[in-house]
Protein backbone atom coordinates (compact mmCIF):
# COMPACT_ATOMS: atom_id res chain seq x y z
CA UNK A 1 0.00 0.00 0.00
CA UNK A 2 1.67 3.21 -0.71
CA UNK A 3 1.56 5.96 1.67
CA UNK A 4 0.49 9.30 0.54
CA UNK A 5 -1.19 11.51 2.90
CA UNK A 6 -1.05 14.67 0.28
CA UNK A 7 -4.55 14.51 0.59
CA UNK A 8 -4.30 16.00 4.52
CA UNK A 9 -1.23 18.09 4.22
CA UNK A 10 -2.89 19.30 1.73
CA UNK A 11 -5.83 20.63 3.34
CA UNK A 12 -7.99 18.68 0.90
CA UNK A 13 -9.00 16.69 3.32
CA UNK A 14 -9.17 15.99 7.28
CA UNK A 15 -7.35 13.01 8.43
CA UNK A 16 -10.38 11.81 10.71
CA UNK A 17 -12.10 11.91 6.85
CA UNK A 18 -8.92 10.27 5.18
CA UNK A 19 -9.26 7.65 7.47
CA UNK A 20 -13.32 6.56 7.25
CA UNK A 21 -12.80 3.95 5.05
CA UNK A 22 -9.45 2.36 6.90
CA UNK A 23 -9.51 -0.73 8.54
CA UNK A 24 -7.20 -2.27 10.87
CA UNK A 25 -5.86 -4.39 7.97
CA UNK A 26 -4.82 -1.32 5.59
CA UNK A 27 -3.06 -0.23 8.94
CA UNK A 28 -0.81 -3.18 8.85
CA UNK A 29 -0.25 -2.84 5.50
CA UNK A 30 0.85 0.92 5.36
CA UNK A 31 2.44 0.55 8.45
CA UNK A 32 4.98 -2.85 6.94
CA UNK A 33 5.05 0.05 3.73
CA UNK A 34 6.17 2.67 5.55
CA UNK A 35 9.21 0.33 7.12
CA UNK A 36 9.59 -0.91 4.16
CA UNK A 37 10.19 2.37 2.67
CA UNK A 38 12.83 3.33 5.06
CA UNK A 39 14.72 -0.66 4.46
CA UNK A 40 14.53 0.43 1.05
CA UNK A 41 16.51 3.85 1.21
CA UNK A 42 18.74 2.92 3.78
CA UNK A 43 19.87 -0.55 2.31
CA UNK A 44 23.21 0.57 0.27
CA UNK A 45 24.72 2.57 3.33
CA UNK A 46 27.19 1.06 5.91
CA UNK A 47 27.99 2.00 9.59
CA UNK A 48 30.06 5.39 8.36
CA UNK A 49 26.81 5.99 6.25
CA UNK A 50 24.29 5.85 8.93
CA UNK A 51 26.33 7.94 11.57
CA UNK A 52 27.07 10.49 8.78
CA UNK A 53 26.13 13.92 10.15
CA UNK A 54 24.75 15.55 7.16
CA UNK A 55 24.41 19.24 6.73
CA UNK A 56 21.21 21.09 7.28
CA UNK A 57 20.28 24.50 6.87
CA UNK A 58 16.84 24.02 7.70
CA UNK A 59 17.41 22.04 11.09
CA UNK A 60 16.19 23.97 13.79
CA UNK A 61 14.54 21.62 16.99
CA UNK A 62 13.09 23.31 19.97
CA UNK A 63 11.79 19.73 21.72
CA UNK A 64 15.99 19.34 21.16
CA UNK A 65 18.25 18.73 24.10
CA UNK A 66 20.13 22.20 24.67
CA UNK A 67 22.93 22.67 21.52
CA UNK A 68 21.18 20.12 19.41
CA UNK A 69 18.44 22.44 18.55
CA UNK A 70 19.98 23.06 15.00
CA UNK A 71 22.13 20.28 14.34
CA UNK A 72 21.65 17.83 11.08
CA UNK A 73 20.33 14.92 11.87
CA UNK A 74 21.49 11.19 10.82
CA UNK A 75 20.13 8.05 9.34
CA UNK A 76 20.35 6.68 12.80
CA UNK A 77 19.11 9.59 14.71
CA UNK A 78 16.10 9.84 12.17
CA UNK A 79 15.20 5.73 12.51
CA UNK A 80 15.02 6.19 16.36
CA UNK A 81 13.05 9.35 16.28
CA UNK A 82 10.58 8.28 13.70
CA UNK A 83 10.18 4.80 15.22
CA UNK A 84 9.37 6.37 18.58
CA UNK A 85 6.71 8.63 17.57
CA UNK A 86 5.19 6.04 15.32
CA UNK A 87 5.11 3.34 18.48
CA UNK A 88 3.94 6.51 20.62
CA UNK A 89 0.65 6.68 18.46
CA UNK A 90 0.10 3.48 17.97
CA UNK A 91 0.11 2.92 21.63
CA UNK A 92 -2.84 5.81 21.78
CA UNK A 93 -4.52 4.06 19.02
CA UNK A 94 -4.78 0.97 21.15
CA UNK A 95 -5.68 2.22 24.00
CA UNK A 96 -8.37 4.28 22.17
CA UNK A 97 -9.80 1.01 20.31
CA UNK A 98 -10.59 -0.17 23.11
CA UNK A 99 -12.89 2.15 24.53
CA UNK A 100 -10.65 4.15 26.75
CA UNK A 101 -10.81 7.77 26.58
CA UNK A 102 -6.90 8.85 26.41
CA UNK A 103 -5.76 12.89 27.76
CA UNK A 104 -3.15 14.99 26.54
CA UNK A 105 -0.84 13.71 28.97
CA UNK A 106 0.98 11.74 30.22
CA UNK A 107 2.68 11.17 27.10
CA UNK A 108 3.17 7.16 26.00
CA UNK A 109 7.07 8.18 24.06
CA UNK A 110 10.12 6.68 24.66
CA UNK A 111 12.80 7.29 22.37
CA UNK A 112 16.08 5.68 21.66
CA UNK A 113 19.33 7.49 22.29
CA UNK A 114 20.27 8.56 19.23
CA UNK A 115 24.07 8.67 20.13
CA UNK A 116 23.90 5.11 21.06
CA UNK A 117 22.98 4.01 17.58
CA UNK A 118 26.39 3.79 16.03
CA UNK A 119 25.65 0.75 13.27
CA UNK A 120 23.26 -0.30 10.32
CA UNK A 121 22.81 -3.19 12.37
CA UNK A 122 21.08 -1.28 15.09
CA UNK A 123 19.42 1.31 12.68
CA UNK A 124 17.90 -2.61 10.96
CA UNK A 125 17.69 -4.00 14.72
CA UNK A 126 15.58 -0.62 15.71
CA UNK A 127 13.40 -1.04 12.45
CA UNK A 128 12.25 -4.16 12.90
CA UNK A 129 11.56 -4.39 16.43
CA UNK A 130 9.55 -0.81 15.54
CA UNK A 131 7.50 -3.20 13.02
CA UNK A 132 6.94 -5.93 15.59
CA UNK A 133 5.67 -3.49 18.66
CA UNK A 134 3.44 -1.49 16.23
CA UNK A 135 1.72 -4.34 14.75
CA UNK A 136 1.68 -6.05 18.23
CA UNK A 137 -0.68 -2.63 19.27
CA UNK A 138 -2.79 -3.47 16.16
CA UNK A 139 -3.35 -6.82 17.14
CA UNK A 140 -4.52 -5.49 20.64
CA UNK A 141 -7.29 -3.88 18.69
CA UNK A 142 -10.52 -5.52 19.03
CA UNK A 143 -12.57 -7.30 16.56
CA UNK A 144 -15.28 -4.25 16.97
CA UNK A 145 -13.23 -1.33 17.75
CA UNK A 146 -14.67 1.81 19.63
CA UNK A 147 -14.23 4.39 16.80
CA UNK A 148 -16.30 6.85 18.53
CA UNK A 149 -13.70 6.93 21.53
CA UNK A 150 -11.01 9.81 21.28
CA UNK A 151 -7.56 11.48 22.50
CA UNK A 152 -8.14 14.68 24.36
CA UNK A 153 -6.54 16.77 21.44
CA UNK A 154 -6.11 20.88 21.30
CA UNK A 155 -8.67 23.39 19.67
CA UNK A 156 -6.31 23.81 16.97
CA UNK A 157 -5.58 19.99 16.08
CA UNK A 158 -9.50 19.21 16.14
CA UNK A 159 -9.88 21.53 13.36
CA UNK A 160 -7.15 20.91 11.31
CA UNK A 161 -7.36 17.18 12.06
CA UNK A 162 -10.62 16.07 13.23
CA UNK A 163 -11.30 14.00 16.56
CA UNK A 164 -8.93 11.82 17.65
CA UNK A 165 -9.89 7.95 17.43
CA UNK A 166 -7.62 5.51 17.36
CA UNK A 167 -7.57 5.05 13.68
CA UNK A 168 -6.68 8.58 13.08
CA UNK A 169 -4.17 7.53 16.19
CA UNK A 170 -2.21 5.02 14.44
CA UNK A 171 -1.93 7.86 11.01
CA UNK A 172 -0.95 10.23 12.90
CA UNK A 173 2.55 8.30 13.51
CA UNK A 174 2.68 6.56 9.92
CA UNK A 175 1.87 10.62 8.35
CA UNK A 176 4.73 11.86 10.56
CA UNK A 177 6.98 8.87 9.51
CA UNK A 178 6.38 9.54 5.75
CA UNK A 179 6.91 13.31 5.90
CA UNK A 180 10.09 12.47 6.85
CA UNK A 181 11.20 10.08 3.79
CA UNK A 182 12.59 12.95 1.66
CA UNK A 183 14.98 13.83 4.36
CA UNK A 184 15.72 10.16 5.17
CA UNK A 185 16.57 10.78 1.08
CA UNK A 186 18.54 14.07 1.55
CA UNK A 187 20.68 12.44 4.20
CA UNK A 188 21.30 9.02 2.15
CA UNK A 189 22.82 10.79 -0.74
CA UNK A 190 24.76 13.24 1.42
CA UNK A 191 26.53 10.37 2.85
CA UNK A 192 27.06 8.61 -0.34
CA UNK A 193 28.40 11.86 -1.78
CA UNK A 194 30.37 12.61 0.83
CA UNK A 195 32.02 8.85 0.52
CA UNK A 196 32.76 9.35 -3.14
CA UNK A 197 34.31 12.39 -2.27
CA UNK A 198 36.58 10.86 -0.44
CA UNK A 199 37.91 8.70 -2.69
CA UNK A 200 38.61 11.25 -5.13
Amino acid sequence: MKLDFSPVRNGELKLSEFAQNLTVADLRDMTNASIDTILTIIADLDDADVTFDPTDPLADDPYAKEGEEKIGWSIAHLVVHVTASSEEWATYGSILARGIPYPREPRIRYETDWKSVTTKAQCLQRLEESRRMRLGYLDAFPDHPSLDTYRDMSENFVNKYGQCNAIVAVLLGLMHEEGHFAQFRDVHDQAIAAKVGSRI
